[in-house]
């Protein structure tokens, strides 16, 4: 990761210095363990911040609509497939874009690390030679590395970058078939079983809205959430049945477009499994028209095409 680190460094400055680009968007590291933060850097300067790591796990296709600004951004495969998709939609002018490609080996995910240390603070983490090593106080922990990453990324059939300008790393394998045994498990059950398993999980949800603001496609001036005429969604008090009409018709419009990169589960608050809904959306979407989301710029998505033309 360090060499990656400093290839991204070194290409950011040239691009900065030579006035290709007036900022380039990345990741620096994070206030706490084994995560990083979103980065803008404008001055050549101040490229040491840039970093490469387990810890960067946010989608930067959410930063990149609309900016009048040249830009460079960091990006891994599902951050480009959603750059395929945003440019598409005219969200991206790609004129304006130089996008770094990095081969992505999986992110760890926080959440499993909080429920493994049971309470425990973590003040120190690495990762090295496929194992993570996770240090506190009177403790020292070390777990396979597969075991703590993202269940988007243990899935994840696109590591490498679809769409790039500088390739940065070698690829990654790529998984050669999609699985889907989460949402085949979900499709077993009955009816029933089903608003059974939405009336508990969605119980839990605050309508914060988190998941509508991390996901990259989400870029609506008015959501329907907020509409008031008319007015779709209760906004004096929480009910279930508002929560589970808000999550489907938030996944309904991202059929074609989702890239599972898994923001919406990550910036959930509650602990919803929202997966369970967009990833079924993405596989039937695979299934009916043989699409995938954020794979190639000259294919138009299955609800902006005549069905002859989508396979």
């Amino acid at each position: 990761m360090d060499d990656i680190t400093r290839a991204i460094q070194e290409t950011a400055k040239n691009l900065l210095l030579n006035k290709e680009v007036d900022v380039v968007v990345g990741f620096a590291r994070g206030s706490l363990p084994l995560r990083n933060t979103p980065c803008f850097v404008r001055q050549p300067d101040d490229v040491q911040k840039l970093i490469w790591g387990y810890g960067c796990e946010n989608n930067l296709a959410n930063y990149l609509r609309k900016r009048p600004e040249k830009i460079a951004v960091i990006a891994k495969g599902c951050d480009t497939r959603s750059i395929v998709e945003l440019i598409k939609e005219n969200q991206i002018d790609r004129n304006k874009l130089v996008i770094i490609g990095v081969p992505c080996q999986g992110m760890i995910d926080r959440k499993k690390i909080t429920r493994l240390l049971a309470g425990r603070e973590l003040l120190e983490g690495e990762v090295k030679d496929g194992q993570v090593i996770l240090k506190g106080r009177e403790f020292r922990e070390i777990i396979p590395l597969n075991q703590l990453l993202y269940d988007t990324c243990l899935n994840c059939q696109h590591p490498n970058p679809v769409l790039s300008d500088i390739l940065i790393g070698e690829p990654v394998p790529v998984k050669e078939n999609a699985c889907f045994t989460d949402v085949e498990e979900f499709e077993a059950k009955t009816p029933a079983e089903k608003w059974a398993y939405f009336q508990e999980e969605l119980s839990r949800c605050i309508r914060c809205y988190a998941c509508r603001q991390a996901c990259p496609m989400c870029y609506c001036e008015e959501c329907f959430a907020d509409c008031s005429m008319p007015q779709w969604l209760s906004k004096s008090s929480l009910n279930t049945q508002d929560n589970i009409f808000f999550q489907a018709v938030r996944v309904l419009h991202l059929a074609g477009r989702c890239v599972d990169c898994g923001a919406c589960d990550r910036a959930c608050p509650m602990g919803i499994n929202l997966r369970t809904l967009t990833r079924k959306m993405v596989k039937d979407v695979q299934e009916l028209f043989g699409y995938t989301a954020g794979i190639r710029l000259d294919q138009k998505p299955p609800l902006a095409a005549p069905i002859s033309t989508i396979n």
